[in-house]
């Protein structure tokens, strides 16, 4: 959608709503609004659920250290040797810290050779986007400029990772300043698609993806301003969970809309997932915005029971525009969670679209305000299509914005209310399409690649807008073997519940055991 376009649907949009909607809320009391709707029978504790693992899993890799199988040192090096090998070819890091990530990992063993295991991550080897601020490392956020983001205290996610003994390999490739669902980056390389090198990896945390899925790193953060984490999670065929707005704190990582943004985990698994998610989740005095709702055991949750659970499958939105292999694979999934004993049912959703439009007003506005300085300054610096982007929000009017918080806030309750009491889950596709190669997403004018960027994500940025808990699994392969994939989202703070329906489905199906030849 161009920007008048954008514009043009936003005034739509609060000339028909008018006077009904509420006063506005600032993001505490909106995260407040999600609290309200939080599930209040949580599992706190449990044994962890068992899986299939083939050592390659984060889960099987923690588990081979504990029990002295392999040490930190062993598995960080053949991390560190696969991104020597691949990665010159698919672009996943920005930096890799390999003499640290060998001195933690030394450290990690010594420990452990003592009984003094750090958590449980301990000396299992991670990367992160290059938007999470570490202590002596560079901080580009995709940009020319190495230390473009810096912050008063390490990315509290990281940190919180490496208290849980996580060895740290690097910071990874993402699309510029975040403004991006394909992977491309002129600046430090494209990241490539592990499974048909020259297709979109997805955007805008491509590195986390590709690093996850062509194994060079055992898990990764990225962050969620419209589908970042989500949309190269279905590229790349992993896992990817964007967590209810508030789960996870943002501090100590760049902001692009503070209305919008969220921090989450990449893994192989759900399980992979759940466990990093329970480390990173939780209240953070470093971030206003972050829930003070207790943090439940991610992993218990993972049962593979799902019989009675209700699973809904919008008819309106998310069936515009599908290709027809990832609408056959949506209907087969469907199919295989009815099986496992869940009622999959039909159902029309409060529109999404105007959802949409909402969620894109606010963060357009937002990054226009935060990196206004580089905008205005080094306009030169930037990509085409990602100085396009910044510069439509100082086109918005004050009017719109405060309107758009104030829209956000009531549909945000209408959708709640009136989906979440017919249905327990949602089941949607996670992209519309198999991931296009690179030249055919961003060749053209900026408007243009503008427009393909929204209509790529437009699954995905309702649920930023309303702030719900999402997953996206492998849902299968297209006839060129790029993978497919299926999104499961929940009610506020529900994360247990789609982890939960996400772990069985893909039990089941068994697609993450598949792997790209490299």
């Amino acid at each position: 959608m161009s920007m008048i376009a954008d514009l043009a649907a936003m005034a739509g949009i609060i000339e028909r709503w008018g006077g009904d909607i509420p006063l506005a809320e600032e993001p505490a009391r909106f995260l407040a609004l999600l609290e309200t709707n939080a599930p209040s029978d949580r599992v706190t504790s449990a044994a962890p659920a068992t899986t299939a693992a083939d050592g390659e899993t984060l889960a099987a890799a923690a588990d081979a250290i504990r029990a002295g199988r392999r040490s930190s040192e062993e598995l960080t090096l053949a991390c560190l040797d696969r991104i020597e090998k691949l990665d010159e070819r698919l672009r996943a890091f920005i930096t890799v810290d390999a003499a640290r990530a060998l001195a933690a990992a030394r450290v990690r063993d010594a420990e452990m050779a003592t009984g003094r295991a750090r958590g449980p991550l301990h000396g299992v080897p991670l990367a992160y986007k290059d938007l999470c601020f570490i202590r002596g490392l560079p901080t580009s956020c995709g940009t020319r400029t190495p230390e473009y983001f810096t912050a008063d205290a390490d990315c509290t996610a990281v940190a919180r990772l490496a208290a849980a003994g996580a060895v740290t390999l690097g910071k990874l490739n993402m699309t510029e300043l975040a403004l991006g669902p394909f992977g491309d980056n002129a600046h430090h390389g494209h990241a490539q698609n592990p499974w048909r090198p020259g297709h979109c990896s997805g955007g805008s945390s491509s590195g986390s993806g590709v690093s996850v899925a062509a194994g060079m790193a055992f898990g990764a953060l990225g962050s969620d301003t419209g589908g970042s984490i989500r949309l190269p999670a279905a590229c790349c065929g992993i896992v990817g969970v964007k967590p209810t707005y508030g789960r996870v704190s943002r501090a100590g990582a760049m902001c692009l809309s503070w209305s919008n943004d969220h921090i989450g985990p990449m893994a192989r698994t759900v399980r992979d997932a759940a466990l990093l998610l329970g480390v990173i989740a939780g209240h953070d005095p470093l971030d206003a915005t972050s829930s003070r709702l207790p943090v439940p055991d991610y992993v218990a949750a993972l049962t593979g029971k799902i019989a009675g659970l209700r699973i809904g499958v919008p008819v309106n939105y998310f069936t515009d525009g599908v290709h027809a292999e990832v609408a056959a694979a949506l209907t087969e999934t469907g199919r295989v969670l009815s099986g496992l004993g869940a009622r999959v049912v039909p159902i029309t959703l409060p529109d999404p679209a105007a959802i949409a439009d909402v969620t894109n007003l606010l963060s357009r506005v937002e990054s226009a305000a935060l990196h206004v300085r580089l905008v205005r300054e080094r306009p030169h610096e930037l990509q085409p299509v990602v100085r396009t982007r910044l510069e439509t929000g100082f086109r918005i009017g004050a009017y719109d914005y405060a309107q758009a918080l104030r829209l956000r806030a009531l549909m945000a309750r209408q959708f709640v209310d009136g989906v979440f009491g017919d249905v327990d889950v949602l089941l949607t596709p996670t992209i519309p399409e198999p991931a296009p190669t690179i030249a055919d997403a961003t060749t053209g004018a900026a408007t243009d690649v503008v427009a393909r960027m929204g209509r790529f994500s437009r699954f995905t940025r309702p649920f930023n807008g309303l702030g719900l808990p999402a997953a996206s699994v492998p849902c299968g392969f297209s006839t060129l073997g790029l993978p497919l994939a299926a999104q499961l989202v929940g009610k506020p703070f529900d994360e247990p519940t789609v982890l939960r329906v996400a772990h069985a489905y893909e039990g089941a199906a068994g697609w993450w055991m598949r792997r790209p030849a490299l």
